[in-house]
């Protein structure tokens, strides 16, 4: 066996520290996530870890399907957070509109897995360049069809991020995004 990886646990850390350093005054932040994904335990691990450090609050709510999440926004609703992020995972990445549609209507900046969920009016997202980690596959392909074991190839974890900002949705929470961060932003949605 072998191949990419595209999701890893310590991302939940790295957006939660570029988080806290787009807006300091964060000290409670939501997770929505599905414990049924097979790296959520490691990535709601590492993002207390990193909550931790940073003096930061952690609500997870456990998000597998559509009555979830509607509990969840419930909850929301009255715990009033600072800020939330959703796991990326293939089960809830559907729910993508709905839980921007939710952030905005509650003034509530993100910060997500998937550059998608940016696009869909995120606040931010950092998450690994899944173009580049289709070009760094086929070179796995090229070198199995040229004869290669597959167990012989290590699994390859990702090696670029893209770190996506919406300029739209930050006007519209009336944040102003420092420059330390616009300056790292591989992508600026206007």
């Amino acid at each position: 066996m072998t191949g990419r990886a595209l999701l890893t646990p310590e991302l939940g850390s790295k957006r939660l520290e570029l988080l806290k350093e787009t807006i300091p005054r964060v000290s409670r932040l939501a997770v929505l996530w599905n414990p049924g994904a097979s790296s959520a335990d490691l990535e709601l691990r590492a993002t207390r870890a990193t909550a931790q450090k940073l003096k930061v609050r952690l609500q997870p709510l456990e998000v597998r399907n559509a009555d979830d999440l509607s509990r969840a926004f419930a909850a929301l609703e009255k715990a009033r957070p600072d800020a939330l992020t959703m796991f990326f995972d293939k089960q809830t990445s559907g729910y993508r509109e709905l839980v921007g549609d939710f952030a905005k209507k509650h003034k509530l900046p993100t910060v997500f897995g998937a550059k998608e969920f940016a696009e869909a009016g995120g606040l931010m997202s950092y998450a690994p360049d899944i173009p580049d980690g289709f070009r760094r596959a086929a070179t796995y392909v090229d070198k199995i069809l040229k004869g290669a074991k597959p167990a012989d190839l290590p699994i390859e974890q990702p090696t670029k991020f893209e770190l996506v900002i919406n300029l739209k949705t930050a006007k519209a929470l009336g944040l102003t995004i420092p420059q330390s961060i616009l300056v790292r932003a591989d992508e600026i949605i206007q």
